[in-house]
């Protein structure tokens, strides 16, 4: 059996955001939100020199395309920091990390009302599944600490 490529790296994604999950938990158990953002860029930016120094780069783009980039690049990072003080005030990783990754469902909703794109049937239920289990994992009751 043939794995598509599209499919092996969507699966290593997948198990990294899966790791990035409990290491935020971890890490906000222990220091502040903006000193584990400060990491976080910080890996960024390392992984980003990586880019520069190994990877052949097209500089010659249009200054849309920049602002659109920085953008993402800015709300990324603005929901990770949203996500990391998520779990530092007390969210659960089982609970804060599904939530914030139903993302798509904003994105879905967007591109209907901007891009004038279609849902099928099967896209219509798993919206409706995801925001069943986004509703059902926000009804967990929180545990009160041993007296």
């Amino acid at each position: 059996m043939h794995l598509p490529m599209w499919l092996l790296f969507a699966l290593i994604t997948l198990l990294f955001f899966g790791l990035t999950g409990v290491t935020q938990k971890l890490s906000t158990n222990e220091i502040s939100t903006e000193l584990s953002y400060f990491w976080f860029v910080l890996a960024m930016l390392m992984i980003a020199l990586c880019i520069i120094i190994l990877a052949p780069l097209d500089w010659h783009v249009r200054p849309k395309v920049v602002v659109l980039a920085i953008a993402g690049g800015l709300l990324n990072g603005l929901g990770a920091m949203t996500s990391f003080k998520a779990l530092e005030v007390g969210g659960k990783a089982s609970i804060v990390v599904p939530l914030c990754y139903l993302y798509p469902l904003v994105a879905i909703c967007l591109a209907l009302a901007f891009l004038h794109e279609r849902l099928t049937r099967t896209g219509v239920a798993g919206i409706v599944l995801a925001v069943v289990a986004a509703v059902l994992l926000s009804q967990e009751r929180q545990t009160e600490p041993p007296a």
